[in-house]
């Protein structure tokens, strides 16, 4: 077993995983481990708001991959003719290769109608079961597993296939597998769709009115 990366390593080399998937499926050990990382993430009033519906059938995976390929072409439609031409260059999920999905899940119900730290702040819960993705991306990066996030879906059409009724909510579609290597550049930034701000543009003291300098 490979030793994992240290933790800044893979903040480095993290990315949003698509076309670089191996078509091998993750270890039910490594699975676990990622998942036990998610699990282990900070939640507002320890609600741990979140659930891991793990998908490996083919079949079911086929047909969600339809649907995403569905709601990629009505985006491409959307767009102007140039970014229409950089938007075909770019591969936007990797649900077959990857051979496992993973469906995050919110409940805002998960603690009762108290919970500690979200009072004033609602949407500190939703943060919790992102703060919960986070660590499995960077976790499964240590591993050398690949993370992809799909985002294009209609969310009523997730929530009927993985059986999720109101209030609780998927918020992501994680594809999940070995990789025959991680991009050193991401991808939106190697097909020309948008660069990286620079670390000095996002830091302000006192207000957002005074960068740094």
């Amino acid at each position: 077993m490979s030793t994992p990366l240290p933790l800044y390593d893979a903040i480095r080399m993290r990315r949003d995983v698509r076309a670089e998937f191996n078509g091998s499926t993750i270890a039910d050990e490594t699975l676990r481990k990622v998942l036990n990382a998610a699990h282990s993430a900070p939640s507002v009033g320890n609600t741990q708001p979140w659930d891991f519906v793990v998908i490996q059938d083919p079949h079911r995976l086929e047909r969600f991959a339809t649907h995403v390929a569905q709601r990629r072409d009505a985006f491409a439609q959307s767009l102007p003719a140039d970014q229409q031409k950089v938007f075909a260059n770019i591969k936007v999920e990797g649900i077959r290769e990857s051979r496992t999905g993973i469906v995050v899940t919110y409940d805002p119900t998960r603690g009762g109608s108290h919970v500690l730290g979200r009072h004033t702040v609602e949407d500190t819960g939703l943060f919790s079961a992102v703060l919960a993705i986070q660590n499995l991306w960077l976790a499964a990066t240590a591993e050398g597993i690949g993370v992809g996030w799909v985002s294009f879906y209609d969310e009523p059409f997730l929530a009927d296939f993985i059986g999720a009724t109101p209030p609780v909510r998927p918020i992501a579609w994680l594809c999940v597998g070995p990789v025959a290597e991680f991009q050193q550049t991401p991808d939106l930034e190697r097909f020309g769709w948008r660069s990286r701000r620079p670390l000095d543009e996002a830091i302000h003291f006192d207000s957002l009115r005074q960068p740094a300098t």
